[in-house]
């Protein structure tokens, strides 16, 4: 039950007469105090204001907010932004350590040095939007430390600290220029590979023909290798997080079962001869987990110069691999199933350009299909002859 009333601080009635005078605060601050009290005992809720239709449209959002349940309390508002962003960044259970790591690095270099002492319902508009256009970097930057933003923000209205989170559908965000993404041809795999020399040759090989991440690759048991039926079971992942080993499940984890092309199953064989289950497939030279920082440096780098490949990743051998395959025959299901990717969709937003030639296949087959058609039997008037 609210109750809840509108005064005039500017006047009070005469008692011998009845009449409307002017208060003892008359000209003195806003005329206008709307005030509200949500249940019986307690704490009552005042605001003044300079017009009394201000007043009764804050009382009136004050009921609507009650009514479907979007009430925030002034004490909720005044909970510090700073304070929510430290929950939000423990509050994920299914983040890996690395997810975690990078919104943490958001957090601490574009989002709290300017919101970490800020109400939430001291949040507004026109300063949200300024501090996006004033963020440095690119727009996948900017996008990064507003999204982290916002999902803080979204954390708020779960806390009944703020009525909604406006700010997704209305602040603008600079566009996010995508880089161009390279797939290498089996030409250009062989030559990176044979440029890795003996070190390196069977990482390229299966990182390019499985479609292996490289923390599953650096993970890889020998026991997760299948010589007979040719296949690897990705079952775990290893990733480099502040300089520390984190192991976790694959991402999403999707564990599965990979297929493995013969010669590069001869590669594998020739690591993992005479060695124990347990033992990782792929270590670095000195017998460690093999880490992506220090492969790079090692060999794989100065490789991809050498072949002409500047500036290569090792996770473009895995949009290789979609490349490869599609180019094979190889479905969408098939893709998403080598790739572990959580369900067909992905794959498409992911390598739609991959999947183009299959428009032209259906404009080419429906063209076929028609001029197989025999216009007699479709009812359709004979083609006119030369003569005619």
């Amino acid at each position: 039950m609210v109750s809840k009333s509108i005064d005039d601080r500017w006047h009070v009635v005469d008692q011998a007469s009845g009449r409307r005078v002017r208060s003892s605060r008359y000209g003195v601050g806003l005329q206008w105090r709307a005030r509200y009290r949500v249940a019986a005992g307690g704490k009552q809720t005042t605001k003044a204001f300079a017009r009394k239709v201000d007043a009764q449209r804050w009382l009136d959002e004050v009921t609507t907010n009650l009514n479907t349940g979007q009430y925030v309390t002034p004490e909720s508002g005044r909970t510090l932004f700073g304070a929510l962003a430290e929950d939000w960044i423990v509050g994920n259970p299914k983040w890996s350590a690395t997810t975690r790591a990078r919104n943490r690095s958001v957090l601490d270099n574009h989002v709290l040095p300017r919101w970490r002492d800020t109400r939430v319902a001291d949040l507004g508009h026109d300063d949200v939007q300024k501090w996006v256009n004033e963020l440095p970097g690119a727009g996948g930057t900017v996008r990064k430390a507003f999204g982290v933003f916002a999902s803080v923000v979204d954390l708020a209205v779960a806390r009944k600290c703020l009525p909604s989170n406006n700010f997704r559908a209305h602040v603008r965000l600079p566009t996010q220029a995508l880089a161009p993404r390279r797939y290498l041809t089996h030409g250009q795999v062989a030559a990176l590979a044979h440029a890795c020399g003996d070190v390196g040759r069977p990482v390229v090989l299966t990182l390019a023909y499985c479609g292996l991440r490289v923390g599953e690759l650096s993970a890889l048991r020998i026991g997760d290798v299948n010589v007979a039926r040719s296949r690897l079971m990705v079952e775990r992942s290893v990733t480099e997080v502040n300089g520390k080993l984190v192991w976790s499940a694959p991402k999403d984890g999707e564990r599965r079962s990979v297929p493995v092309p013969q010669f590069v199953m001869e590669e594998i064989e020739g690591l993992i001869d005479g060695r124990g289950p347990e033992e990782q497939v792929f270590t670095s030279p000195l017998g460690d987990v093999l880490r992506v920082r220090n492969m790079r440096r090692s060999w794989f780098d100065r490789a991809a110069k050498e072949v002409g490949l500047e500036g290569l990743v090792p996770h473009e051998l895995r949009h290789t691999l979609a490349s490869l395959a599609v180019s094979a025959g190889a479905s969408v299901l098939a893709v998403q199933r080598m790739l572990g990717h959580s369900k067909p969709s992905v794959t498409l937003d992911v390598y739609s350009d991959l999947f183009d030639g299959d428009l032209d296949d259906v404009a080419q087959r429906l063209h076929d299909g028609r001029a197989r058609l025999d216009p007699h039997d479709a009812g359709l008037p004979a083609a006119p002859t030369a003569s005619s």
